[in-house]
């Protein structure tokens, strides 16, 4: 590797945290950056097509996450991982066990220096069948280290006083920047403070789905789906809501709820 240029890509769904580590990317010398990814599919695709050395992957991103899409590329293609996360307990007792590399939001220059040294140097002597078996311990370690009960309530502040919302009684909820707006089955609304994706995975999947980047609805809060132009839907929620339905999202509703 050297003189030649590290071939990177970076994939995280918040455009603000991703433009801050491109920008830092952009300082490093020997780093050619090849792609951007806003959504766990769209990095498949481009680990797939454009064939990085190494891909910074957000740990934390809808639908496929930076262990999912792991799982879901071709071992031949399957370059360098770093995962680029938030959380400091099981994600990184996990990483640390299985020699994984880990960059903590916000991400530092000099650690990200250090990362693409190491990328380099593991460069030199190959050892994917030995990274992924590596990947696929420590998404295990990760997976069953993290599970802990769903969210029963959330609280929620209205006026003066903090209300204690049992989550069956949430019919959807629709992100804006980082406040989420909280709609009930009998449509009260709240507005509270909170990453979507966070929350989303403190929720029971069984009960909430995904009908867009920024929306997520009470399953049971579903009245009504009606195909759209271009193969979208709209979703008709009891309590008189009715939600647009993203094409990925409406694919996903097609292999699931409305199935027998």
């Amino acid at each position: 590797m050297s003189g030649a240029a590290l071939r990177v890509l970076v994939a995280d769904d918040e455009r603000p945290a991703r433009r801050f580590l491109v920008g830092l990317l952009k300082t490093c010398p020997h780093v050619e950056l090849i792609g951007e990814a806003e959504s766990g599919e769209e990095a498949v695709h481009l680990i797939e097509s454009r064939r990085p050395d190494l891909a910074l992957l957000d740990l934390q991103m809808p639908v496929l996450g930076g262990l999912d899409v792991v799982r879901h590329v071709s071992a031949a293609a399957l370059p360098l991982v770093a995962f680029v996360t938030a959380f400091e307990d099981f994600a990184i007792e996990a990483f640390e066990l299985n020699a994984i590399d880990y960059l903590l939001k916000p991400v530092e220059q000099s650690r990200l220096l250090a990362t693409l040294d190491r990328a380099r140097e593991r460069l030199a002597i190959p050892e994917r069948a030995e990274q992924r078996a590596a990947l696929e311990r420590a998404a295990t370690i990760f997976e069953q280290s993290s599970r802990r009960a769903y969210l029963e309530r959330i609280p929620v502040r209205s006026r003066s006083a903090v209300i204690i919302l049992p989550v069956r009684q949430i019919a959807s909820i629709v992100s804006e920047g980082e406040l989420l707006h909280i709609t009930t089955t009998s449509k009260d609304r709240y507005t509270i403070t909170h990453r979507l994706h966070l929350l989303e995975s403190r929720l029971d999947p069984r009960r909430f789905v995904r009908l867009s980047r920024g929306t997520l609805a009470n399953i049971d809060a579903i009245a009504k789906i009606s195909p759209m132009p271009g193969g979208t839907f709209l979703a008709a929620l009891a309590n008189g809501q009715e939600l647009p339905v993203s094409r990925i999202q409406s694919r996903v509703l097609r292999d699931t709820l409305l199935k027998l």
